[in-house]
């Protein structure tokens, strides 16, 4: 059956997911004695996935008593409001933290390092090339680069480092050509003019030489990595994954609007909506009140099918948007994701209507089909014609409507012209519809 083929599936879906909440690997350096390092990876692009998985890894080390922790960093950037929360987050620790640049700590990955006490870079490594570029590729507004800049000297100004370089790495008017950054050009560092203008405290080759630059040859090294949970959850949070996933949502439960039963595009709809709300959730971005909204946007809008009016059909999708707007981390991209999902369904909905129109699918449950047609036998009134010359007598007076006896039938009958007393006969002279019309004999 399609219904327990569903349950299937999301029980499966559901069980990888919780597997994926506690799965986390540690490696330790069981020869180390004395203090313990962890190493924290922030790879790829920075969003609020990775500042769940930050929020919980600094949390642990803490909590473990951490004397050191290493960010090994290897990013191109990312979103500027997930940066800020990293930074306060690094800037709140009182353990001491170091940013091992091991490919590139690029925009908002620069700005993470910055916050950090102290920086370290491999060889081929790069720092910089901060600019705020909106999603379309474009140049942020003024107030939004003010700010980003504002940001960057600030970082650099709380670890005692020369705020002008990290200015220059956010700022195209400031000139440095000394080092390949004349006006025009956000300034990038490599590792020697990172050294040289005191944005780095060294040049290493690998994680053994940064330990033993920091005095922690011999510490417990505790390397901790995302969880399959929170590795799905930044996967399902990217900017470009959402309105994919609403879009597959919601043309998957129209396709089933058209079509008999419930099938692969109704399943696949779903899974991709509790999809849209895991990630969310893992990433601390949606709450139970979000997922509370949902299933009773949901309820309303199965309701719709069995009560009347529309209004209940309205709050249930106007349930079920709140709940996105609720969980998403950005109310412009939320609603540009929700905006693509909607017209990408309209289209394909117009598509179905003209192919299929409503004759399946759950229309045919809630569209009267049915007609009373004359060749059933159904008639809105029965046809009199057979009484046309027919004579009677009248039984009440006819003023100019009464009663007559016509064939032995009595009858509600209207006289031509004039009163008509009672007992005098008459002939049926016409019929109209319902209307018998009489004539005095």
């Amino acid at each position: 059956m399609p219904g327990q083929k569903l349950i299937t599936y999301v029980i499966l879906l559901f069980a990888v997911l919780l597997f994926g909440f506690n799965q986390e690997m540690q490696v330790s350096a069981k020869d180390g004695q004395g203090e313990s390092v962890y190493i924290i990876p922030i790879e790829r692009e920075v969003e609020r996935g990775l500042q769940a998985f930050l929020s919980r890894t600094t949390e642990e080390a803490v909590k473990e008593g951490a004397d050191h922790i290493i960010f090994e960093i290897n990013t191109p950037g990312g979103r500027v409001d997930s940066a800020s929360e990293i930074a306060s987050l690094i800037q709140d620790l009182e353990i001491p933290t170091t940013s091992f640049v091991v490919n590139q700590a690029l925009s908002a990955g620069s700005y993470i390092a910055l916050n950090t006490d102290s920086i370290y870079m491999k060889p081929q490594a790069t720092m910089g090339a901060s600019g705020v570029i909106n999603s379309d590729g474009t140049a942020a507004d003024q107030k939004a680069q003010s700010a980003w800049i504002a940001a960057m000297k600030s970082a650099a100004e709380s670890k005692g480092k020369d705020p002008l370089y990290a200015v220059a790495m956010a700022d195209k008017s400031v000139d440095l050509p000394e080092l390949n950054a004349g006006e025009g050009e956000f300034l990038t560092l490599d590792p020697s003019s990172a050294l040289e203008v005191g944005y780095s405290e060294g040049t290493v080759d690998d994680r053994v030489e940064l330990l033993n630059e920091l005095g922690l040859a011999n510490a417990t090294v505790v390397e901790k990595e995302a969880t399959l949970a929170e590795e799905i959850a930044r996967f399902l949070t990217n900017p470009v994954v959402i309105p994919i996933l609403l879009s597959i949502a919601s043309i998957g439960l129209v396709i089933e609007v058209f079509s008999p039963g419930f099938g692969i595009p109704g399943i696949m709809g779903l899974i991709s909506l509790i999809l849209f709300f895991y990630g969310h959730i893992v990433a601390g971005l949606a709450g139970m009140e979000a997922i509370v909204l949902l299933i009773l946007g949901v309820v309303l809008i199965i309701a719709e099918f069995f009560v009347p009016g529309g209004i209940v059909g309205v709050l249930g999708i106007g349930a079920i948007i709140v709940s996105l707007f609720m969980s998403g981390y950005d109310l412009g991209h939320m609603s540009m994701s929700i905006g693509i999902a909607f017209l990408v369904t309209l289209i394909i909905a117009v598509i179905l209507f003209r192919r299929i129109g409503m004759d399946k699918g759950v229309f045919r449950h809630i569209i009267l089909k049915e007609q009373t047609t004359s060749e059933q036998g159904y008639v809105s009134a029965e046809n009199r014609l057979d009484l046309i010359g027919s004579a009677g007598i009248v039984v009440t007076p006819l003023r100019p409507a009464g009663t007559a006896m016509i064939d032995q039938e009595r009858l509600d009958v209207v006289s031509e012209g004039g009163f008509i007393d009672e007992g005098q006969q008459i002939k049926v002279v016409k019929v109209e519809g319902v209307r018998i019309v009489v004539r005095k004999i």
